[in-house]
């Protein structure tokens, strides 16, 4: 690791420190298979005089999200006041999840999850990717074939259930046919995650950007990037009334339609 720039243990530190509440294991129930990480995302609607309107979700990979009965490994640190249960069951887990046109992600409106808690007598206390650290154009611009030290947030299958939080370190570059691909290892259970870069400001400073999310592939693996999840998101309806909603909120509760859980700050 001594090729890595002196900022990396900083960029560690800034993604453990502000935003290691974002993510949460998944997999197929019962079985083990299609072992995945996802990630909160709050998205900016809108900025009024009365603050900021944001829209929340799960963002993953596409494929790990087709299974019909999912199962989220729940971290004490995500549930207040903590969870007894260390496992959330949901049926129709695949209808719950709008897949983004052709970018190989899906994202789960995160209404059920917070109902769910609510009946429940607990809420969700998680970090989100907001807005401001998502990867606009202008902050993938300058990434070129030249590959550049990234981080990836994600939960390891390491076959004992726990699955751990873990920061890999690898290295992201641009492919020949434009999009970005991720060199280096990625542990099983990672596919879905969340990627960062430390983007540097000048001097010892830099900005904290999630490239995108880590698809599943052989060989490189590919990253939808944020700008082109953030294109695909703008084209939902505002309330999200039209948008495959079900979700299965619960241990064997059958899905239902749900409106996106939208809120000012």
């Amino acid at each position: 690791m001594s090729d890595l720039p002196e900022h990396s243990s900083a960029t560690i530190d800034a993604i453990v420190g502000h935003i290691g509440r974002s993510t949460l294991p998944f997999q197929r129930a019962h079985r083990e298979e299609q072992h995945a990480t996802a990630f909160w995302f709050n998205e900016l609607v809108e900025t009024t005089s009365q603050g900021e309107v944001i829209r929340q979700y799960l963002v993953t990979a596409s494929e790990p999200a087709r299974v019909e009965l999912g199962e989220f490994t729940l971290r004490p640190d995500l549930c207040a006041p903590m969870m007894s249960a260390q496992k959330l069951m949901m049926l129709d887990f695949a209808e719950g999840w709008t897949h983004l046109a052709d970018l190989g992600v899906a994202v789960m409106p995160s209404a059920g999850l917070h109902a769910h808690g609510a009946r429940k007598g607990w809420h969700w206390t998680t970090d989100e990717i907001t807005d401001g650290i998502a990867a606009t154009e202008e902050d993938l611009a300058g990434l070129g074939e030249s590959p550049v030290p990234a981080y990836l947030l994600g939960h390891v299958n390491d076959g004992d259930g726990s699955r751990e939080q873990a920061v890999v370190l690898g290295r992201i570059a641009r492919s020949g046919d434009g999009g970005i691909r991720w060199m280096g290892d990625l542990p099983q259970g990672c596919v879905g995650a969340p990627v960062f870069i430390g983007a540097p400001l000048g001097e010892d400073s830099f900005k904290l950007v999630c490239v995108g999310v880590m698809l599943p592939a052989d060989g490189h693996h590919a990253i939808a990037p944020f700008d082109r999840i953030r294109a695909a998101l703008r084209t939902f309806p505002p309330d999200g009334a039209s948008a495959p909603e079900r979700v299965g909120s619960g241990p064997r509760t059958a899905g239902r339609k749900r409106r996106w859980w939208q809120r000012r700050r």
